[in-house]
């Protein structure tokens, strides 16, 4: 069979090289999706939605994420002895090709479970878990050498400490670069602390509101500004605005709008914005292109559900690319994006025929909607 693998990272790589190019570690959780639904549920009422997807979500959204944009990917996680672990783990190493080589099954744990609700734009979710029955140091130990590791600042021990080194500290040792987020704070507080570990960070990718709450900031802009003075690369996502960013190694600056498609489910969207800057960053593009790629490739995983699962491929990438460049459409807006996509000419041919696309977000042998809802082509 013909290879159909992309590899972004190709006139990088060399003997004596990184094992991989990302290593993660988080929780893995079965999500369950509904979508289609004609309202939202409310007290002592049976809601029926027109789509349902099951994938495996949490961290497992950004491993599949950066796998289906060529990085070799490793991810570290805790997994349960049940159908839903068997499950995660086989669509992870088999079907998404997910290093698995510092994960663990653990007898009588049973898998995290989220299930998530999307309507009008949005979601909502119900989870139930326990935590790991190792830390992530425990669990890792010495990290393998990559060329960057993706962290959520608000689950991991506090970075830089002398007496004890994280496994993310280890890893940058290793050369490793840190691609930095953190999550949302439910008490309110918004402690500075946290934005204290970005010296030991090269990259911080916050959205607005929380990029405006840790830095006591009224503007996206503002708050970009303040986190540029502390990370060599500071992005800042602001949803339907687009994405703003400094990159201080580089000198450059710059802004994208967000693209114009319909939004069925926005879980894992932001995993997918991040894989893609990873993808750029380490291949060396500028900032503005890979703030666009980015960008595009949220916008394509929007309009799939199922979180990891509607990460879109390079087939995918190629496909969006041909199609609009070979559009008839000559309105402003389609003229803009091909002028800031243009620099996907140089990729795109590189391509293979039948590259990597997405896969349907079922647990069952069939899916359970019209074909259409799942295309995988």
């Amino acid at each position: 069979m013909p290879d159909t693998t992309y590899d972004p990272l190709a006139g990088q790589r060399g003997p004596g090289g990184a094992e991989f190019d990302v290593f993660l570690w988080g929780t893995v959780f079965l999500d369950i999706i509904f979508t289609g639904l004609p309202s939202r549920p409310s007290d002592g009422t049976e809601v029926w939605a027109d789509g349902m997807g099951s994938s495996p979500g949490g961290t497992a959204n950004l491993a599949i994420a950066a796998s289906r944009l060529g990085l070799r990917t490793s991810l570290a996680a805790a997994f349960g002895d049940d159908d839903y672990g068997d499950f995660c783990w086989r669509t992870l190493s088999e079907q998404e090709h997910v290093d698995l080589g510092r994960s663990r099954r653990f007898d009588n744990w049973h898998s995290p479970v989220t299930v998530s609700v999307a309507h009008d734009g949005d979601r909502s979710m119900v989870t139930h878990g326990h935590p790991s029955p190792l830390s992530a140091t425990e669990l890792i130990g010495q990290p393998p050498r990559t060329r960057a590791v993706i962290v959520d600042l608000g689950d991991i021990e506090p970075l830089g400490d002398p007496s004890r080194a994280t496994w993310v500290d280890l890893a940058r040792k290793d050369d490793a670069k840190v691609f930095a987020d953190v999550g949302w704070d439910g008490s309110g507080a918004w402690s500075t602390t946290v934005l204290d570990q970005l010296e030991h960070c090269d990259a911080f990718l916050p959205n607005a509101a929380e990029a405006m709450a840790y830095t006591r900031t009224d503007s996206a802009q503002d708050a970009l500004y303040a986190l540029a003075d502390r990370v060599p690369l500071a992005v800042v996502t602001n949803g339907a605005e687009g994405a703003l960013a400094i990159d201080a190694t580089t000198g450059e600056e710059a802004r994208v709008p967000a693209l114009r498609v319909p939004a069925l489910d926005p879980t894992g969207a932001g995993d997918v914005f991040g894989a893609g800057l990873v993808v750029g960053t380490l291949a060396g593009w500028t900032l503005e292109h890979r703030l666009a790629f980015s960008t595009l490739c949220s916008a394509l995983a929007v309009q799939q559900f199922g979180g990891s699962l509607a990460a879109p491929g390079w087939g995918d990438i190629a496909d969006w690319w041909h199609d609009l460049r070979d559009s008839t459409d000559q309105s402003s807006y389609t003229r803009s994006l091909r002028r800031r996509y243009a620099f996907l000419d140089e990729i795109v041919p590189s391509v293979p025929v039948g590259a990597v696309r997405r896969a349907a977000a079922t647990i069952a042998r069939n899916a359970d909607v019209t074909p259409t809802s799942w295309s995988t082509s």
